[in-house]
């Protein structure tokens, strides 16, 4: 009876867990981009550092005689390349960010190769723990059923866990930003003030001197 009520309080738990969970964390996100015959399209997203990102990009085109190719290049936020190709109909890039924040992927046809037609591109885009191969690991570990759901929940949780350390310390951040720019906003304007005291005082001598040399006063 015992260990029927420990089941009874573990298994509610753990069934709340696995809807919650990817509901919390993000598996994976597909975007659809339309991309004009002369300019670009990116697509961007903040992440965290040490995380992977793994994406596929594939062009999806009605006229199969004339497959239209497009060129890809992504960066990090302080701008290094991490993914570059030209005249590609698809591709796949994978990394490890180094660096938290904005994390861009631009998109431009190549007007030679489909006239003067907008170009449509399907991209695939997982980060975290959405990215992970759980098919090997299972495989590699010799793990399946429930234990391979609870493996993923304590990633997701993990993940969770990250997330909410990451937002705090941006929230930290922009507190101290915050009241940086507050600080020199009140001495900037104690400096404004101490200024217009100043040049008021100097007019009011001034005009006062003219005055008395004129013997107006």
């Amino acid at each position: 009876m015992k260990m029927t009520a420990n089941m009874r309080r573990v298994f509610p738990t753990a069934f709340l867990l696995f809807f919650l969970v990817p509901v919390m964390i993000p598996v994976g996100e597909a975007v659809w981009l339309d991309v004009p015959p002369t300019g670009t399209k990116c697509v961007s997203e903040e992440i965290q550092s040490n995380v992977v990102v793994l994406a596929d990009y594939l062009i999806i085109s009605e006229d199969h005689d004339v497959m239209p190719t497009i060129s890809v290049k992504v960066t990090s936020p302080y701008g290094n390349n991490l993914h570059n190709m030209e005249n590609v109909t698809h591709g796949q890039f994978a990394f490890t960010t180094q660096e938290s924040g904005n994390y861009l992927a631009c998109f431009w046809a190549d007007a030679k190769s489909h006239g003067n037609k907008n170009v449509s591109i399907n991209i695939d885009w997982k980060t975290g723990i959405a990215a992970k191969d759980w098919a090997s690991i299972a495989k590699k570990e010799k793990i399946e059923g429930v234990e391979l759901e609870i493996r993923k929940l304590e990633g997701a949780v993990e993940a969770i866990h990250e997330n909410l350390l990451y937002l705090r310390n941006r929230e930290a951040d922009m507190r101290t930003m915050s009241e940086k720019t507050n600080s020199r906003v009140a001495w900037y304007s104690i400096m404004s003030l101490g200024v217009c005291i100043a040049v008021s005082g100097l007019q009011v001598l001034y005009l006062k001197q003219y005055f008395e040399k004129k013997k107006l006063i």
